[in-house]
C-alpha cells in the first residue's frame, strides 16, 4: 500500500510538471496609454493652472511667484462678486423656466393629437443649432429699431423694448434664448418619464373623481421626479458654464451687467492679460462648479423612484 501511494504521489508530481502554468493576465499595457492621455489633457492643465494661480504674471512680462495674493484679491474684488452674481440668477433662471415649459410641453405632447410625431419633430430643431448661429439670429431680432420682437409688440399695442441693450433686461433676455433652444431637450427628457408610467393609477384616479390637477400634482409628479431632477443636473451644469451665447450677444455688457464668471474670467486671461489672476479665478470657479455638481448628485440620490401609493 506503501509503494502504491508513493508511485500515485510521484505521478500527480509529474503530472503538475507536465501541466503548463496559466499566466496572471497583465492589463497595464492597455492602461498606461489612456493614462498618460489623462494626465496630459487632464492632470497637466490643472496642475499647470494651480501653479500659475499663485504667481503674477502678465503676459509678455517675467512671472514671479506671490503665494495667495490672486485669492485674496478675489475677495475684495467688487467686479468678481457681481459677476457671482450674475452667474447664480442667470444658472436659476435657465434651469428653472426651461423646467417648466418643457415639463408643460412634455404633458401636451403626451397626449394624442393630429401631427403629434411632426410637431414633436418641429419642437425639438432649435437645440440642433450651433450656440453662435442662434445668438447671432437673436441679436437681430433683439435688435430695438430693426428686430421682429419689437414689431410683434407692437402689433398689440406694446412699446419698443431695448432687451440685450439694457442693464435690467440684458440677462432676462439671455435667458430667453436659453429656454427656446433648450426646453426642447427637458422636454424630451420628461417624455421619457411619462412614457414609464403605469396608466391603471389614473384610471382609479378617474373613478374616484380626481381632476386633472389633482392626477398631476399625487401621480403624474411624484413619478416623474427623477427625471426633473436628471434635467436639473444637466441644465444646472451646462449653464453655470454658458459662454458662447454671452459672449457673442453681448460681450458682458451693457457695461457688465451681462458678465458672468466665464466672461471676467476670459477678459482678464485674454484681454487684460493678466493670466496669474485669471487662473485664481479659475480655480475658484472649478471649486463652484464641483460645489453645484456633487449638491445636485446629492439631491439626485434622494429622488426616489415613486410609484402610485408613494411606494
Amino acid at each position: 500500500m506503501a509503494s502504491v501511494s508513493i508511485e500515485d504521489t510521484r505521478a500527480t508530481k509529474a503530472e503538475k510538471r507536465s501541466k503548463p502554468k496559466r499566466l496572471v493576465p497583465n492589463y497595464w499595457p492597455f492602461v498606461i496609454p489612456a493614462l498618460i492621455v489623462i494626465a496630459a489633457v487632464i492632470v497637466f492643465p490643472w496642475v499647470f493652472t494651480l501653479w500659475m494661480s499663485v504667481n503674477k504674471w502678465t503676459l509678455g512680462q517675467s512671472q514671479s511667484f506671490i503665494g495667495w495674493d490672486n485669492y485674496v484679491r478675489l475677495a475684495t474684488d467688487l467686479r468678481f462678486w457681481e459677476s457671482l452674481w450674475h452667474t447664480v440668477l442667470y444658472t436659476v433662471l435657465s434651469v428653472v423656466a426651461p423646467l417648466i415649459f418643457g415639463t408643460l410641453a412634455a404633458l401636451i405632447f403626451d397626449t394624442n393629437f393630429p401631427l403629434r410625431g411632426f410637431l414633436r419633430g418641429v419642437f425639438v430643431m432649435p437645440m440642433m443649432a450651433t450656440p453662435v448661429a442662434v445668438a447671432l439670429v437673436w441679436t437681430m431680432m433683439f435688435h430695438p429699431q430693426l428686430g421682429v420682437l419689437n414689431y410683434l409688440l407692437s402689433l398689440v399695442g406694446i412699446g419698443p423694448q431695448e432687451w440685450i441693450y439694457n442693464q435690467v433686461s440684458v440677462i432676462p433676455s439671455l435667458v430667453l434664448v436659453e429656454v427656446w433652444q433648450w426646453t426642447p431637450l427637458v422636454m424630451l427628457i420628461v417624455l421619457g418619464g411619462l412614457a414609464s408610467v403605469p396608466r391603471e393609477p389614473y384610471e382609479s384616479a378617474e373613478i374616484d373623481g380626481a381632476n386633472a390637477w389633482q392626477k398631476f400634482r399625487y401621480l403624474t409628479l411624484p413619478m416623474i421626479s427623477p427625471f426633473l431632477m436628471i434635467a436639473v443636473i444637466i441644465r444646472g451644469i451646462d449653464a453655470i458654464k454658458s459662454f458662447d451665447i454671452i459672449y457673442a450677444m453681448t460681450q458682458g455688457g451693457p457695461g457688465t451687467a451681462s458678465e458672468t464668471i466665464n466672461i471676467y474670467l476670459y477678459n482678464t486671461a485674454f484681454a487684460y492679460y493678466d493670466i496669474g489672476y485669471g487662473s485664481a479665478m479659475a480655480v475658484v470657479f472649478f471649486i463652484v462648479i464641483v460645489a453645484l455638481s456633487f449638491m445636485l448628485l446629492m439631491m439626485r440620490q434622494r429622488a426616489k423612484w415613486t410609484d402610485a401609493e408613494g411606494h
